[in-house]
C-alpha cells in the first residue's frame, strides 16, 4: 500500500488518481477535470507538461541524464550554478545543490554552524526562527519550525532553539509594531549573540505555518542585526522565491542579501526534486583550507542532477522571456477582484501577496470536507489547518482564477447556511 505524507492512514479511504496533466488541468483516472489551485504544493508554476521544458529535457536526455557531481563537473549544473547567482541578490556567489528544500535548508543549517567552528567561534551553536515558520521535516529544519503537527513525534530529541515573533499588523505594519517585533530580536541578540550561529527565516511569508505576512521593514531590521551581532541570516526561499511574492525573491522587498540563501520548489517547475543553497564568498571562503576538516562534508548522490539542472535553466528563461512578473502582477487583480466578493463571518483574516492569498476561518472545523467538495466541483485545493489558500501556477487564467474562486464561495455559502 502507498503511504501518504501528512496522513493518518487509518482514516484514509479513497484518494484520486491522476492519470494525466496539461497547463493547470488535472485529468483523473474517472474522467474528471480539475484546476490545480496549489500547483503541486507551489512547485508547477509554469503549469503541467510544459513544451518548452518537455524539449529541453528530451535534448539533455541524448547526452545523459545524472551523473553524480562527484570529483566532474557537467555543463547543466556548471551553467544553473552560474544563472542562480546571476538572478539571486548581489553577492550570494557561490551554489550548492541537494535534492530538496528540506535538505537545502539542512545543508544551510550546517554551512551556518561550521562557519563558526571553522572560524574558530565554537561556542556559536544556537539558531534563533521565527514562531509559525516551516523549513521542513529533517531533524534540523524540525528544531527551527515551531508547527507541532510535524514535531510533536520527536519532541524529546530536538534540541530546543530561540524563538522570535514576526510584527502584527502584515506587509503593511506600522513603524511601532515592527518596533515592538525588533526590539524583541535586538534584546535576544544581546544576550545571547555569543552563541547564536544563524536567523533563519521565510522572507516576508510564512507559508506551511499559516500564511502570515510581515512587513520588509522587519526583515531589513533583521539583516542589520544579524549584521551588528555577527550572526548569519538565513533565507528560507523554497516557498517564496521564483515570483511568488511579486518580486523574483521575497528578500528583494527590503532590498536585502542574507549569508545563505535556500531554493526548491519553483526551482524546477514540480518536475523533479532539486534545491540550492547558495552563499556570499565570505561564507564559502571559511571552509577553504588544508584539512577535510574544514571542508563542508555533505554530498548528496543526486545534487546537480543533469535533467534537473537543465529544467531550471529553461525554468528561470520562461520567467524571464514571458515577463512572469506581469503575469503574477495580473493574477493578484484577479485574486483582488474575486474577494470583493467574499464575506463571510467565519472568515477571521484575509492575507494576499503577489500570486498568493490565504483566507483564515475561525476554527479547522470549517474546512473539514473541503479538499472532496472542492474535487466534486472540480478544483483541487488542499486547506493548511483553518487556512484556505491559492497559490496557482502563473499561466492560470482569469476564467481559471473564477472558477476557484466559485468553489470557494459554494463552500462558504454552505457554511453560513448552517449557522442562519
Amino acid at each position: 500500500m502507498l503511504w501518504f505524507p501528512y496522513t493518518q492512514m487509518s482514516k484514509i479511504k479513497e484518494v484520486p488518481v491522476l492519470k494525466g496533466a496539461k497547463g493547470v488541468e488535472m485529468y483523473l483516472a474517472n474522467g474528471t477535470t480539475l484546476v490545480d489551485g496549489i500547483a503541486s504544493w507551489w512547485s508547477a508554476v509554469h503549469g503541467y507538461n510544459n513544451e518548452a521544458i518537455n524539449e529541453a529535457i528530451k535534448g539533455q536526455l541524448e547526452h545523459f541524464s545524472h551523473f553524480m557531481l562527484g570529483g566532474i563537473a557537467h555543463q547543466p549544473a556548471l551553467q544553473l550554478a552560474q544563472e542562480l547567482v546571476r538572478v539571486t541578490p548581489q553577492g550570494l556567489n557561490h551554489v550548492f545543490f541537494s535534492d530538496s528544500g528540506s535538505v537545502g535548508v539542512e545543508i544551510a543549517l550546517k554551512i551556518a554552524l561550521q562557519y563558526f567552528k571553522n572560524k574558530n567561534i565554537p561556542h556559536k551553536t544556537r539558531i534563533a526562527y521565527l514562531r509559525d515558520g516551516y523549513h521542513g521535516d529533517t531533524f534540523k529544519a524540525m528544531e527551527v519550525s515551531s508547527d507541532s503537527d510535524f514535531n510533536t513525534a520527536f519532541a524529546e530529541v530536538l534540541t530546543p532553539q530561540f524563538e522570535l515573533h514576526i510584527p502584527s499588523g502584515g506587509f503593511h505594519a506600522t513603524p511601532r509594531q515592527v518596533a515592538l517585533a525588533v526590539q524583541e530580536m535586538e534584546d535576544l541578540f544581546k544576550k545571547h549573540h555569543h552563541e547564536i550561529a544563524c536567523l533563519i527565516l521565510e522572507p516576508i511569508v510564512q507559508c506551511a505555518g499559516g500564511f502570515n505576512i510581515y512587513a520588509p521593514e522587519y526583515l531589513a531590521a533583521a539583516r542589520a542585526l544579524t549584521t551588528q551581532y555577527n550572526i548569519l541570516l538565513i533565507a528560507d526561499e523554497v516557498a517564496t522565491g521564483f515570483g511568488r511574492t511579486g518580486k523574483m525573491f521575497a528578500c528583494e522587498h527590503a532590498s536585502i542579501t542574507p549569508d545563505i540563501m535556500v531554493l526548491g520548489k519553483a526551482l524546477t517547475a514540480g518536475y523533479v526534486g532539486h534545491a540550492a543553497t547558495l552563499a556570499t564568498t565570505e561564507v564559502y571562503n571559511a571552509f577553504l583550507g588544508d584539512s577535510y576538516e574544514s571542508a563542508l562534508m555533505h554530498g548528496p548522490t543526486f545534487m546537480g542532477n543533469a535533467l534537473a539542472c537543465t529544467i531550471a535553466l529553461k525554468g528561470i528563461a520562461l520567467l524571464e522571456q514571458e515577463n512572469y512578473l506581469e503575469k503574477i502582477n495580473q493574477i493578484h487583480g484577479f485574486i483582488t477582484a474575486e474577494l470583493q466578493n467574499i464575506n463571510s463571518q467565519h472568515i477571521t483574516a484575509v492575507r494576499q501577496i503577489g500570486a498568493l492569498v490565504a483566507l483564515e476561518f475561525s476554527s479547522a472545523k470549517n474546512l473539514q470536507g473541503f479538499a472532496p467538495f472542492a474535487q466534486q466541483n472540480g478544483a483541487w485545493l488542499r486547506p493548511i489547518g483553518n487556512v484556505l489558500y491559492l497559490m496557482p501556477a502563473y499561466i492560470i487564467s482569469q476564467a481559471q482564477i473564477a472558477q476557484l474562486f466559485k468553489v470557494i464561495t459554494l463552500w462558504i455559502n454552505q457554511l453560513d447556511a448552517q449557522v442562519k
